[in-house]
């Protein structure tokens, strides 16, 4: 019995608990298109905040946003990161605006549902994303003096699996890559291996992030919508509502195997680790009947806000309660009432 009880209490131990509110957060930053507009409303208020970034992870709209983060604090400091995610969104808003072809909500369903190939649809690969990585992000500069620790998620096509690209390693196509959804972009290579949006192996990467982290605070932020209110019935309707539930399920199979590591007690580090998730589709009404294709102005600066709110409340509302006993405490009580 006593060895059986200080086996449990070895696995309880937690150490002192994190400091609230965290000053330094590692973050991880889900894909979603243009609800992505929810992650930089977000990231805009933690820049006010003060709060510093340790590592962050990303893939597709939430890998774009990493980076430009990035970049606007390497070239200008807080307000340099607030003025380039603005810059970028606002530009991707007017190029919609004036370019069907770079508005996903504006494409034929017969290229959502893979009736069209992207190779006969846009055969020489126009993509406006390119266009403005390449003008707001020097990738050279970046890959050697990034202030933030980036892991950017893309799933190889040959196998499936995921890779992460370290901060040494970003570039334009990695960021490509991340978010290529084959059904409506090129297929993106790097070294020869062709590679698909990352948000169908990890949306985002949130174990690799949990142990590269060196803040005790992680904080998801998720942009797709999980749930919907009536079932799907139209063959448009259908497909996006798969593709949703597809995204959403690695986050979910990831956050299930973080919640069952501190469970049973892997390290220190992730014992003390603290994950918060903040939702697009919590600050938005009826964000699950939106097209994450939309890229008007109205629609991308609602979501900016939503972001915005959705930290305000993380920081009120997560707040832990206070201690109770530890269940290393309660272990040695039983050990001493076992004697």
């Amino acid at each position: 019995m006593r060895a059986f009880l200080d086996a449990l209490a070895f696995f309880g131990r937690r150490g002192a608990a994190p400091v609230w509110p965290p000053r330094r957060l590692s973050l991880a930053l889900q894909g979603g298109g243009s609800f992505g507009a929810f992650t930089w409303g977000a990231l805009e208020r933690l820049l006010e905040l003060d709060v510093d970034f340790d590592a962050i992870s990303g893939v597709s709209a939430g890998a774009v946003n990493a980076v430009l983060l990035a970049a606007g604090l390497m070239d200008g400091g807080r307000e340099g990161a607030k003025a380039r995610l603005e810059r970028f969104w606002r530009r991707m808003s007017r190029v919609a605006a004036l370019t069907p072809s770079a508005s996903l909500g504006r494409l034929p369903f017969g290229l959502m549902t893979g009736a069209l190939s992207p190779y006969l649809f846009n055969p020489f690969n126009l993509n406006p994303l390119r266009e403005a990585l390449i003008e707001e992000v020097d990738f050279a500069r970046l890959r050697t003096h990034s202030p933030i620790r980036l892991l950017i998620g893309a799933t190889r096509v040959s196998d499936g699996s995921l890779r992460v690209f370290s901060a040494d390693e970003v570039s334009a196509d990695v960021v490509l890559a991340s978010a290529c959804l084959p059904l409506i972009h090129h297929t993106i290579e790097i070294e020869g291996e062709p590679y698909w949006d990352g948000g169908y192996s990890a949306n985002p990467p949130l174990l690799a992030l949990a142990a590269a982290t060196r803040a005790d605070h992680i904080l998801v932020v998720q942009a797709t919508p999980s749930t919907v209110d009536r079932l799907p019935t139209t063959p448009h309707d259908i497909a996006r509502r798969l593709e949703r539930i597809q995204f959403n399920a690695t986050l979910n199979a990831e956050l299930a195997a973080l919640r069952y590591g501190k469970l049973v007690g892997a390290t220190p580090k992730l014992r003390r680790l603290r994950v918060g998730r903040i939702s697009a589709q919590d600050e938005f009404a009826g964000l699950a009947d939106e097209s994450a294709g939309n890229l008007g102005w109205d629609f991308l600066e609602r979501l900016r806000q939503g972001g915005r709110a959705a930290v305000e409340n993380w920081f009120v509302d997560a707040e832990p309660p206070a201690p109770r006993r530890t269940l290393a405490a309660t272990l040695a009580r039983l050990r001493g009432a076992a004697a």
